[in-house]
């Protein structure tokens, strides 16, 4: 048999598997293994112990601090009507509008700063359909006749007036399901002062949604139609408030940023403190809440509800990160305590230690 060429074999050589002879690839880097004794286990679980539970005492102290009151409003009765509900009659009359009103009492001062919420429940926002549905470019003004397929099926309308299919702006799922209801306050037959500006994230605002250049009527009117669900076109969403109107309404822009539980709530307005009679927050006593109920959620049993809120140094009222902290530290103590009392029952002394050798039986 003929032997092959030398090139050959050099070249086989070449293409050898093997790791080169490094510390890494060999495998050779110095490891740490912790050693588990008594001296180290017992003083961890007493730190964390004594540290988890005062940081959870005053994370509660501070969720006890804020003040919030919650009215569940899904089955209000409509005004005249005390023998129906708004959500049936919006069930029954779809883009229609139902008013009710709910007569509450704060039995205490609200002081600082208040905030008004909605909330909703047994709503899906995070389903992954859902939260793709939209186009990012459109919401920066950067308008497209094609918009993203992600918005299908909420990507085009008939033109009312035409017939004519036209792209819908802005698109999606999550634009499409806008929360439209609205809702204001009475107190002693007077309108409490609310501000629908200030409530999304600055940064939102400021890099995430745009609106085209020039008048925004004109770039929309004819060319694009307004979402399926919504009762006007994006431009007249605050018609008063350039600032505040379009891609840059506030309220589509909390809306838009979509929630990770089914239970949420979504800051709606804040409480004007610069009228008279509410510089210091809110008045305790009779209030009225009045409401354009359009929204319909009894079709997925969902459920609506309004929030008043003042807020601490940590934010709205939220007790379970203190009692969660109250819980792991007790029973890293009572674990600590166990072990401890273990240890000290059944370990060995250092001397019968020593004394331990091949005959030694095991007990």
């Amino acid at each position: 048999m003929a032997s092959q060429p030398v090139e050959a074999t050099q070249g086989l050589q070449q293409k050898s598997k093997r790791p080169s002879d490094s510390a890494f690839k060999q495998q050779r880097l110095p490891a740490w293994q912790p050693v588990l004794t008594a001296g180290t286990v017992l003083p961890t679980f007493f730190i964390i112990g004594i540290l988890f539970i005062p940081v959870g005492v005053a994370l509660l102290y501070f969720s006890d601090e804020v003040s919030e009151h919650v009215i569940d409003y899904t089955d209000c009765l409509k005004v005249g009507q005390n023998n129906m509900t708004c959500s049936y009659y919006i069930e029954q009359n779809p883009s229609s509008t139902c008013q009710c009103e709910i007569t509450f009492t704060l039995d205490k001062d609200f002081v600082g700063n208040v905030y008004m919420y909605y909330g909703l429940s047994n709503y899906y926002q995070n389903h992954r359909r859902y939260v793709k549905s939209r186009d990012d470019d459109q919401l920066l003004g950067r308008l497209s006749q094609t918009p993203s397929t992600d918005c299908v099926p909420f990507a085009y309308d008939d033109d009312p007036k035409t017939g004519v299919q036209m792209p819908i702006a802005p698109c999606g799922a999550i634009a499409n399901s806008l929360f439209n209801d609205t809702l204001t306050l009475e107190f002693n037959n007077n309108p409490v002062p609310l501000l629908n500006t200030g409530i999304a994230w600055p940064s939102d605002k400021q890099v995430k949604f745009r609106n085209p250049q020039g008048s925004l009527q004109a770039a929309l009117d004819g060319k694009f139609a307004k979402p399926k669900f919504w009762s006007k076109p994006l431009w007249e969403l605050d018609p008063e408030n350039p600032d505040n109107n379009g891609f840059q309404n506030e309220d589509l822009i909390v809306w838009m940023r979509t929630a990770a539980l089914p239970s949420f709530r979504k800051l709606y307005r804040r409480i004007d403190h610069s009228k008279p009679n509410f510089e210091n927050g809110l008045k305790s006593g009779q209030y009225k809440l009045h409401i354009d109920y359009q929204y319909p959620v009894s079709a997925f049993d969902g459920s609506k509800k309004m929030i008043l809120s003042t807020t601490s140094l940590l934010g709205g009222k939220n007790p379970f990160l203190g009692i969660a902290y109250i819980v792991v530290g007790c029973i890293c103590l009572i674990l600590g305590i166990a072990l401890l009392i273990i240890h000290i029952k059944c370990s060995k002394s250092n001397a019968e230690m020593i004394n331990v050798n091949p005959r030694t039986p095991y007990s």
